[in-house]
């Protein structure tokens, strides 16, 4: 899943630049790639091409998108910190995950050469699944080896409850055992047999090896001392020392626990500001090395600030365009006509492997019970006016969702339905309200009130009792223009229908916290971009819609949902996923809003930056001329 994966906010440019180009969140074994454009700039989905003879060495700075910093380093996440920016740009750069999806190319795959372990083999009906690792190396001259593996397992075990990819049932319920067999070979055990492209897309993926130096319970501790490897018992002590250690941001780059790494970078330096870099790994044993001295993340309040600083200096190599800095967009093309970060850049369309939505709180104490009736979050759904955002606050850069199962890049996994992109429940506020007055509400002072509660046809639905008033709090990121946009035109077109939203702005960081699926007192939150899948590839829905997952972040609960996303776990093919997708769109388990695609400017003196839907961060192959 990587909030599988939270992406935001939703500034297109600044998404598609750092969570694609850096990244992720979960995607299959899909092909497809976004069409190339036909404008002036640089084009396609590949490398832009740099001015310039290549040098060995230099410096890269990368802007972040507006109001976000990286504030995780521990791989094991809870909702709170599982986003783009801590899971692709912070740690995935230093510790490996088992399987790399998402290479140096522009698909959403699975990448063996890139992965510290070698194809996984399934056998017995899909109910044991052996891992070989490739004999990596700790920056500490450990070996990445089955012990680390296990280790990682028994974590997941011992507090999966504080794992933001959990889903009861899945991962890790559904392995019966984990065996070291030997040093470099892992064998799973599982409860059943699975679809192995699910199995290793969706639940190997979550592995992240740790090492024995992490399996401590306090500073200067003998590696393994903490038993975490060895049993699960052993692992919360290991753990609350692990997440103390994560919380002191101002240490990240001077702690010993977080300087052992096994990726292609380590860091340099970290900021409590959000400013950080990344600087490369001597003891790297993948391939390719590092040609870059140092990779650096700047932070940034709003996306007006970063384009003002692109525009103005030379201090951003990869940056992106935000929307309202966009001349509307050409027919048929995907670039604008002149290039609005000038001479110094390459523009590059970006699209994520990315759904945009936001959820609504089915634990609310005020709402919970409304959101809870389908007829409600009909009527909500239909004052979104998704076409009017994809070419008004996105510039025409824009694109609706209105499904689980990304528009783009095309992929085989879109139903017939989804292929149509046209919405279930069309944008429409004057039939949002007669839906909601055939539903026993009458409209007070501009706002419906439930004046029928009950159970009936024609009445408010199940716990909706008299009096209650659509008055809804909506929390959303902020510093995204295109966001403050779509926001404004929500507000607007919900009051047509009755509906009264009172919106608040706060930083990124601090909307994704806030959305609990424990907590009473939120009712809407918009982080800005929905979800890119990943870690959890395959976009099935059991991280983000099945009852109980880490990430189903508005508590949403169905039998008939949880069975359509069982049935897309066990089945290879396409069937059970067309099912459960057309399924999502009918009951609208979230609000879907435009999702959109970013237009990155890459300076010029910077190659072999390949724009990944995943946003795989591969910084090892970025270099610099002169």
């Amino acid at each position: 899943m990587s909030k599988s994966h939270i992406k935001g906010p939703a500034m297109a440019a600044a998404l598609a630049f750092v969570s694609a180009v850096t990244l992720a969140a979960c995607s299959s074994s899909s092909t497809g790639a976004a069409s190339s454009p036909s404008g002036s700039t640089s084009s396609g989905a590949g490398a832009a091409t740099p001015t310039g003879q290549k040098v060995k060495g230099g410096s890269v700075s990368v802007a972040l998108p507006a109001a976000v910093t990286a504030n995780w380093i521990f791989p094991f996440s809870s909702g709170a910190f599982f986003s783009v920016y801590n899971i692709s740009d912070l740690q995935q750069p230093m510790y490996r995950p088992l399987y790399w999806f998402g290479g140096e190319n522009n698909q959403p795959t699975l990448d063996l050469g890139l992965s510290a372990a070698t194809a996984p083999v399934y056998s017995n009906g899909g109910k044991t699944v052996t891992v070989s690792l490739k004999n990596w190396k700790w920056s500490n001259g450990e070996t990445v080896d089955a012990s680390d593996v296990v280790f990682w397992m028994n974590m997941m075990k011992a507090e999966k409850t504080n794992w933001a990819g959990y889903t009861p049932g899945l991962f890790p319920d559904n392995v019966k055992s984990v065996t070291k067999v030997n040093a470099q070979t892992v064998r799973f055990d599982l409860t059943q047999g699975y679809s192995d492209n699910w199995f290793t897309y969706n639940e190997l993926s979550q592995i992240t090896p740790m090492p024995m130096a992490w399996d401590v319970t306090k500073a200067g501790a003998k590696p393994g001392s903490g038993g975490c490897a060895v049993a699960v018992v052993k692992c919360k002590a290991v753990y609350n020392f692990l997440t103390t250690q994560s919380k002191n941001l101002t240490g990240y780059a001077s702690s010993p626990v977080w300087g052992v790494v096994d990726g292609p970078w380590r860091l340099g330096a970290f900021s409590s500001g959000g400013q950080y870099t990344l600087v490369p790994n001597p003891k790297w044993s993948g391939n390719p090395k590092p040609q870059l001295a140092s990779v650096k993340f700047l932070p940034f309040t709003t996306d007006a600030a970063e384009f003002n600083e692109l525009k103005s200096s030379s201090n951003i190599d990869l940056g992106y365009i935000p929307s309202a800095d966009l001349s509307p967009k050409p027919a048929s093309q995907l670039l604008p006509k002149t290039n609005p970060a000038g001479s110094n850049y390459n523009l590059k369309p970006n699209y994520t492997w990315s759904v945009n939505y936001f959820p609504e709180n089915f634990n609310s104490a005020k709402l919970g019970t409304v959101f809870k009736q389908l007829y409600f979050r009909k009527a909500f759904q239909m004052v979104m006016d998704q076409e009017v955002d994809a070419n008004k606050a996105y510039r025409g850069y824009g694109y609706a969702n209105f499904g689980p199962v990304p528009v783009n890049p095309p992929s085989k996994w879109l139903s017939p339905q989804a292929k149509t992109n046209k919405a279930v429940y069309p944008f429409n506020p004057a039939k949002a309200k007669k839906l909601l007055t055939s539903h026993g509400w009458t409209e007070q002072g501009g706002v419906m009130t439930c004046t029928k509660p009950g159970a009936g046809s024609n009445q408010c639905g199940v716990g909706v009792k008299a009096g209650t008033k659509l008055n809804i709090k909506l929390n959303y990121a902020s510093g995204a223009a295109a966001l403050t946009l779509t926001m404004e035109q929500l507000k607007s077109d919900a009051s047509k229908a009755g509906i009264d939203v009172t919106e608040s702005e706060e930083p990124f960081n601090s909307v994704i916290a806030s959305a609990s699926p424990t907590s009473k007192s939120w009712e809407m939150a918009d982080w800005g971009g929905g979800w890119i899948y990943a870690p959890d590839y395959l976009p099935t829905g059991e991280s983000l819609f099945q009852t109980g997952a880490g990430s189903n972040y508005g508590s949403y609960s169905s039998k008939a949902m949880d069975a359509a996303i069982k049935a897309t776990t066990t089945a290879n093919g396409t069937g059970p996923l067309f099912t459960y997708q057309d399924l999502v769109a009918q009951q609208l388990p979230v609000v879907f809003q435009a999702n959109s695609y970013g237009i990155s400017a890459i300076s010029k003196h910077v190659g072999g930056v390949i724009l990944n839907p995943l946003g795989a961060l591969n910084a090892e192959y970025w270099y610099q001329t002169k």
